[in-house]
């Protein structure tokens, strides 16, 4: 049988740690297969999609910047992907290409893992609205939580969030962090800050009740500002970096024909890779 081959496709994509994670499972399971890392520049993002059947590849996963070229190159979309406008994942059913996204099965399945329970813990705040703000917010109505309140510099673009998702989904500018924080039991921090060089606070956990969790998807650094400041705080914390782990595992499957574990090895490898850069 032929070599099983998915890879990872971004731009720029020397940064990524997915073929480590990969490849991990791939060793582990004793799979004769690869995954690598692709650098593919946006104009050439279509043709590359049109030739993964011919190069033998049973799938792979997209990055920035090509998560919504994917969307719109697929053939079929899975619910997920839909509903968060972006593609991460690729395979093929049946020779047709299909697209999903799991960015919000990956957050809930970091929480389930770290803080069991988290989604009884409503109501919800979403620092930022960007594109990872689109999964989390698929997450959270997934599993149920009916009060998610978003905040972002730019109102606006919360507010195009909350039509988008609908019922039990507001949008709050900037300013508003203070008040929404008062009764939530959760606290999502999407946006870039609190990644290395960038110290500000998303917002100040000080204002959440005691039996809040926060998390920020950030995972460079491992503890941002935000989750230091809500562990001093007595805080239950989870980092982002199992969000990353946990995306992983369906793609996976589907490429090599096993549901693969995240275990705490596999955590102490992407660790080690991430304080070694």
């Amino acid at each position: 049988m032929a070599e099983q081959k998915a890879f990872v496709t971004g731009h720029p994509i020397a940064h990524s740690r997915s073929p480590k994670i990969h490849g991990h499972w791939l060793s582990k399971y004793g799979i004769d297969g690869s995954y690598e890392a692709i650098d593919v520049r946006p104009e050439d993002f279509a043709a590359f999609l049109k030739s993964l059947r011919e190069d033998g590849y049973r799938g792979g996963n997209v990055t920035i910047p090509h998560k919504e070229a994917a969307f719109a190159g697929v053939a079929r979309r899975d619910h997920a992907a839909d509903e968060i406008g972006a593609v991460n994942t690729l395979w093929f059913e049946d020779g047709v290409l299909w697209g999903g996204n799991t960015d919000g099965y990956g957050f809930a399945a970091n929480l389930d893992e770290h803080a069991p329970g988290w989604a009884k813990n409503g109501p919800a705040v979403v620092l930022g609205a960007g594109g990872a703000s689109r999964a989390v917010i698929h997450a959270l109505k997934e599993r149920g939580i009916k009060d998610i309140r978003i905040v972002n510099r730019t109102l606006a673009r919360a507010e195009e969030l909350g039509r988008h998702f609908g019922a039990g989904v507001s949008a709050h500018g900037a300013g508003a962090g203070g008040e929404l924080l008062a009764d939530a039991g959760l606290l999502v921090n999407t946006t870039a800050l609190g990644m290395h060089g960038n110290e500000t606070l998303a917002a100040d956990p000080a204002g959440l009740p005691g039996h809040a969790i926060v998390t920020d998807i950030v995972y460079v650094p491992l503890e941002t500002p935000l989750l230091a400041a809500a562990r001093a705080r007595g805080l239950k914390t989870v980092d982002g970096l199992g969000m990353l782990l946990h995306q992983a595992v369906p793609g996976f499957e589907r490429w090599f024909g096993r549901r693969p574990e995240v275990t705490p090895q596999l955590r102490r490898i992407i660790v080690a890779d991430i304080e070694a850069h």
